[in-house]
């Protein structure tokens, strides 16, 4: 409900060079229709092997155009072709995928297509939970150099949980300097340096050497100007990958439904192990391990929230996650259910959930509330959260009037979304009582591993929590807060079994304060004793001496 940010997402494609094509790469441009006085029967050329393989790269825009969910702030790729004075060449801009790469306007898509057409390329469709929204920090990265093996570019998903740590090393050194805000310059920084102390670095080498000064989600898609490749999963696991190779074609992408969307099988699409690296050089493809993965840690939110519905990863579905979700909502329903009780999600991802739910309950799952999905990024949102609401979401007053609206949500992170909405219910919509039902349980810490999840003071829910437990009281205080009728959330302890993962192998920290990593342990300890800090000078009107300022975010 307000609007949660996922960092990234990544893709990849390769064709290795068999001497047969994939049928799965976009099939040549046709042939324009004959001029007058021309014969219509004239034969296609036969096409060269090099230049139908060529197309390979066209395949990225459409499986980033299926991983838009995971961030609509930029997009673009790195294409390579062996035959063109640029080796590697980067695009990139600001805006959702269709925009980015002109897909409304053929023309200028074929245009750029044409210019950037390769047999292997790397993509990447951003949100930013570090850095702005400039052109600048739009990814992939590319680094240039006389050297092929040094001249590479290179996607990245997660987030740096000890990035200020990172870049205070780096700056100790008075000849380097950081130009942007992100955690990408700091892990673009850290490849060249491996490669400058050691050109013939192997992909296992550089990644080993990573995994013991990186804390956090990093999940890595890299190409250079040798046409050598690899994509990477960190040791943890904690942002999905999947790859596939059918005959000739490689793909990987952050959700499997880009590749099955490419026309992988679905038996083809495989998980990149967490620590493990899969090696395209052009000629093979091989999966090795290049750290030890003792533990993993899977963010839960990847099938409660961000994922789209049709992927699957890590042996376990998302659209039944959230079916279960639903299931085990009814199952705890306190309400009496009679004829005058509607089920109405909350558009999109609790859709499933809801509908489920309804189900198991016996009763209707209703759209009583309309979402546009049309606004885009545009600047005609309003000037206040209640006009965005109205604009963003239309309620039904024939499917609500008069109603017991059980409506289900996937989450509440600062409740400012969710209250607009409700009186929004109320007074168009005209239900007569609105019990909110969340698909997961509350939200009581930041992320620091890759979403964009507010900060301690912003939190709804440990505004009313004396300790981890949520009771009857305190979840009624919370309904009260927003104006609904009653609020239920998803308990904890059900959570991994409706994942369909045991709990051990799940990232739970934003419900459970349990950081996976030594760096969001930190960060969380330092985000709760800067509260403590703020509210004592907050209560006494002075600021204690020994303190000394605090420059960086620590998600307060």
């Amino acid at each position: 409900m307000d609007e949660l940010q996922h960092e990234c997402g990544v893709a990849a494609v390769y064709h290795l060079e068999t001497g047969i094509v994939s049928p799965l790469i976009p099939k040549r441009d046709k042939t324009p229709p004959p001029k007058d006085g021309q014969s219509a029967d004239v034969p296609e050329e036969p096409e060269l092997f090099d230049d139908a393989i060529a197309r390979t790269s066209r395949m990225i825009p459409g499986m980033l155009l299926d991983m838009q969910n995971r961030g609509q702030l930029a997009a673009g790729f790195t294409t390579y072709r062996p035959n063109r004075p640029q080796l590697i060449q980067t695009y990139k801009d600001v805006g959702g995928v269709a925009e980015v790469f002109r897909m409304n306007h053929e023309e200028r898509y074929k245009a750029l297509m044409a210019d950037h057409a390769g047999h292997a390329a790397i993509g990447h469709v951003r949100y930013a939970t570090c850095g702005t929204d400039h052109p600048s920090y739009a990814q992939p990265f590319e680094r240039q150099h006389i050297a092929r093996s040094k001249w590479f570019s290179f996607a990245f998903n997660g987030q740096l949980a000890n990035y200020r740590d990172l870049c205070r090393d780096i700056l100790q050194n008075k000849d380097f300097h950081l130009t942007r805000e992100t955690d990408t310059e700091v892990l673009h920084h850290l490849i060249s340096h491996e490669m400058s102390l050691n050109a013939a670095i192997t992909p296992v080498e550089l990644l080993n050497k990573l995994s013991k000064i990186l804390d956090g989600s990093w999940n890595i898609v890299f190409l250079n100007a040798r046409g050598q490749m690899f994509v990477s999963r960190d040791p943890l696991g904690m942002r999905p990958l999947c790859y596939a190779l059918e005959g000739s074609l490689f793909a990987a992408a952050s959700e499997s439904v880009a590749l099955t969307h490419l026309g992988f099988s679905e038996e083809s699409v495989h998980n990149v192990p967490p620590g493990h690296v899969v090696i395209v050089d052009g000629d093979s493809v091989i999966v090795k391990k290049y750290a030890e993965s003792p533990k993993k840690a899977h963010c839960f939110f990847e099938w409660i929230y961000f994922a789209n519905a049709g992927s699957t990863f890590d042996d376990a579905g998302v659209y039944l996650s959230r079916k279960r979700l639903g299931e085990e909502l009814a199952a705890r329903e306190p309400i009496e259910i009679d004829d005058d009780v509607i089920v109405v999600p909350v558009p999109d991802t609790a859709k499933a959930a809801a509908d489920a739910m309804a189900f198991k309950l016996g009763v209707p799952s209703l759209e009583g509330l309309i979402r546009n999905r049309y606004m885009g990024r545009t600047f005609i949102e309003g000037n206040n959260r209640a006009d965005k609401v109205r604009m963003k979401y239309t309620p039904l007053p024939e499917v609500m009037e008069g109603k017991r609206v059980l409506l289900v949500d996937d989450s509440i992170v600062r409740a400012t979304t969710l209250r607009e909405l409700l009186a929004l219910l109320k007074t168009r919509g005209r239900a007569k009582e609105i019990h909110v039902r969340i698909a997961c349980p509350p939200i009581i810490a930041p992320c620091f591993y890759g979403i964009d999840m507010s900060t301690v003071k912003e939190l709804f829910a440990p505004q009313f929590m004396a300790g981890t437990v949520l009771t009857e009281e305190e979840q009624q205080a919370m309904a009260d807060s927003i104006g609904a009728t009653s609020l239920r959330y998803l308990p904890l302890e059900a959570l991994s079994a409706c994942v369909g993962l045991p709990e051990s192998s799940l990232c739970m920290a934003c419900v459970n304060t349990v950081y996976p990593t030594p760096a969001g342990e930190s960060m969380y300890e330092r985000a709760l004793e800067k509260v403590k800090r703020d509210n004592h000078i907050a209560q006494s009107g002075c600021v204690p001496l020994c303190v000394p300022e605090q420059t960086e975010r620590v998600y307060i």
